[in-house]
């Protein structure tokens, strides 16, 4: 009893670190899946950088009251696995929700990203939005329009008075010869 109490301490510390630097965490329901699919679950959500921890309801419900998330312990019912986002948190939920696309078996629950509480829905809206590396290029090529378009009239006007100057000058040389 002594070993897996003493188990049961490491496996909270380690996931009080966890919360203490990322509150951006999604609940899943697994009931159902085998050992194979959770396996791959994890695979899938290890390369995404998630952590994804299974853990008693009554110690998750600890957890969140300690870190100040306590809106996510109504939805600690059944089997409940905690998916912590990484910092991409739209590719993270992404992820998630890819899977659980493909096997009917894993429900997403809820979340809490940036503060928020998140229901189902919002969490599969979120894992709909680009990764933020297509993000920040879609900003850049936002921020780089004006500059491009004001660029590109200012040669305009540059090519038309070089033709303007050609054509007077075609025209003088017409009239002396």
């Amino acid at each position: 009893m002594a070993t897996s109490k003493a188990k049961k301490n490491q496996v909270m510390e380690e996931i009080r670190e966890i919360l203490r630097t990322n509150k951006n965490v999604v609940l899943t329901e697994y009931r159902g899946l085998n050992v194979e699919k959770i396996t791959e679950l994890r695979a899938r959500l290890r390369k995404a950088g998630v952590k994804f921890k299974v853990l008693k309801n009554t110690l998750s419900r600890r957890l969140f009251q300690e870190a100040g998330l306590e809106s996510l312990q109504v939805h600690l019912e059944g089997q409940v696995a905690l998916s912590f986002l990484s910092e991409d948190v739209a590719a993270s939920s992404k992820a998630l929700v890819d899977f659980a696309k493909k096997n009917e078996l894993l429900v997403v629950k809820a979340g809490f990203v940036d503060g928020k509480l998140m229901e189902a829905a919002e969490v599969k809206a979120l894992a709909s939005l680009p990764s933020r590396e297509v993000l920040l290029a879609m900003l850049l090529y936002t921020m780089q329009a004006p500059v491009k378009n004001f660029m590109s009239v200012m040669q305009g006007t540059t090519r038309k008075l070089v033709y303007a100057l050609n054509a007077v000058k075609e025209q003088k040389e017409k009239q002396a010869a």
